[in-house]
């Protein structure tokens, strides 16, 4: 027991050092690498985001590390999304038992923004030329079921962030824990995510040409400002009302799951998401979520199907979200477990 609640509180005491400001302070864009803050699942979309206790196999990686010791096999995950602004991006990941308690994944999220026209303040309206931006976290997951209740993971990822010729590059970790706390079905998940050091733009695009001297070449190196990455608690909670195992009703066919979040990035106020998931059979899927004090994101809406091809079990995920005066977007993916 007390290996178990050290596993679950020494993320809330790693991340008390990021201590609250006042209110009054969002701190809104003072990190960077800002994508890694994206949703990338589509049936955590669908319930609003809220995934650190409900993300099972290899989709969770980003919510919560010790998510694919949920894995039976093998199991392999695809999505894109068209985005805000024209934006795109996607996720391949891939995770295996690698023993009875042992677990190990990889996951890719790419970013791509789409060509934009070259601006400068003595061409407000383009100078002909383009750019795009291009940013990448490649995760390399282990999780290991302590008990058979108790799971916990961590990640380590490599952050690559290009806008046209000038790059970011970064190493950060996330840790996660999955507890089934066994009072009325309820699940806990906690994890921090993107901790790691300060980090900072160099490149081509940050030299400046100037007059040749003795000291200097013909050109000047601006040196930008360091930035924390999107470091973010998450704190949530997950409830199968009914079900063949429900905590409230019992049912063979049909279930009924709950899920909450909490999250704390350390570049945004304090924000909640809430999700539910009706499923038939295992086989269709139902589900609706919302976030709470969150910006520009509101309802979302999901739908999902299993379909057995023969010893493999393949997955379709639908979600669409609205973002108020951003208007909304769509993401679909597929998995395969076999």
């Amino acid at each position: 027991m007390r290996s178990i609640i050290l596993v679950l509180f020494i993320p809330m005491m790693l991340f008390g050092q990021y201590r609250d400001i006042p209110d009054v302070v969002t701190k809104v864009a003072t990190s960077a690498g800002g994508f890694l803050k994206l949703e990338t699942s589509a049936r955590a979309i669908g319930m609003g985001g809220s995934f650190v206790a409900s993300g099972r196999g290899v989709s969770g990686i980003p919510y919560n590390p010790s998510s694919i010791a949920y894995i039976e096999k093998n199991e392999a995950y695809f999505s894109q999304v068209n985005y805000l602004a024209g934006i795109q991006h996607g996720v391949l990941t891939y995770g295996t038992r690698i023993g009875p308690s042992d677990f190990i994944g990889l996951h890719l999220f790419y970013l791509n923004s789409g060509l934009m026209e070259v601006t400068t303040e003595l061409f407000p309206d383009g100078t002909g030329e383009d750019f795009s931006v291009m940013s990448m976290a490649a995760r390399a997951t282990y999780a290991r079921s302590l008990t058979d209740r108790l799971k916990v993971g961590l990640t380590v990822n490599y952050i690559r962030d290009q806008i046209a010729e000038t790059l970011m590059q970064a190493v950060s970790y996330d840790v996660g824990s999955n507890f089934q706390t066994g009072i009325y079905g309820t699940v806990l998940g906690m994890s921090i995510t993107n901790f790691g050091p300060e980090v900072q733009y160099t490149g081509e695009d940050l030299s400046v040409q100037v007059a040749d001297t003795i000291d200097v070449d013909g050109s000047l190196q601006r040196i930008t400002d360091k930035f924390p990455l999107p470091l973010t608690f998450r704190l949530g909670v997950e409830n199968m009302i009914m079900g063949p195992e429900g905590s409230f009703l019992k049912n063979e066919n049909q279930t009924l799951t709950i899920s909450m979040d909490g999250i704390k990035p350390n570049d945004y106020v304090v924000y909640g998401s809430m999700g539910l998931e009706y499923g038939w059979k295992n086989l269709a899927f139902l589900r609706m979520g919302t976030h709470l004090n969150h910006d520009t994101a509101g309802l979302s809406l999901g739908v999902g199907g299993n379909i057995r091809l023969g010893r493999m079990m393949l997955t379709v995920d639908y979600a669409y979200v609205d973002y108020d005066i951003l208007k909304y977007t769509n993401q679909v993916a597929i998995g395969l477990k076999f």
